[in-house]
């Protein structure tokens, strides 16, 4: 069997469930990015000792990860979908651990610090990217998974949290947004 299909080779693609689509089609886009974003999560991964304690952690990210794009690649539900409720449950969780372990700041932060800490911030980056190319399918009222597209907001709230921690736990200090407001801990 061949990797190629020359079904794209005329700029459209298949989707799950047979379908078709163009290349640069909303739909696409949003499962691109996805994989975009799969495969920094990888390149950090790839980064990490396998005993470090976040390499299965993010290895189960990706596996998240992938379960979104396949999901974003599914129209019309054409099967059921993979991405559910408990996976953003998870991620808050993680979400408040990390950042309530993280040191207090009430302004941005410039990305970086560790290597590891900057690989996520892209993390993070690619995330809304993803989540920003969903939404875009909501103005052509396709069919998607709710869930997915949470899973996309929290996840890049949870890179942000933890590159923070990772920052936290290697000592190493964040450098202030020199010209940001006060952003964190408002009073509603």
């Amino acid at each position: 069997m061949n990797i190629y299909t020359r079904y794209g080779d005329r700029g459209s693609t298949r989707l799950v469930g047979g379908g078709r689509a163009k290349k640069n089609a909303p739909r696409v886009q949003a499962y691109g990015s996805i994989d975009t974003l799969n495969a920094q999560v990888g390149l950090t991964v790839a980064s990490l000792a396998q005993k470090d304690s976040l390499y299965e952690e993010l290895v189960q990210i990706q596996q998240w990860v992938f379960d979104c794009g396949s999901d974003f690649a599914t129209p019309e539900e054409k099967r059921p979908y993979k991405v559910q409720s408990q996976v953003i449950v998870w991620l808050e969780e993680k979400i408040d651990f990390y950042w309530q372990e993280s040191p207090k700041i009430d302004r941005f932060v410039l990305p970086g610090g560790t290597v590891t800490a900057a690989n996520l911030h892209l993390c993070r980056c690619f995330a809304r990217e993803a989540e920003r190319n969903a939404v875009a399918l909501l103005e052509y009222n396709e069919a998607i998974n709710e869930e997915a597209l949470k899973f996309l907001n929290r996840l890049s709230d949870y890179f942000f949290a933890l590159a923070r921690w990772v920052n936290g736990q290697a000592k190493q200090t964040e450098i202030l947004y020199e010209n940001s407001a006060s952003v964190f801990n408002r009073k509603k």
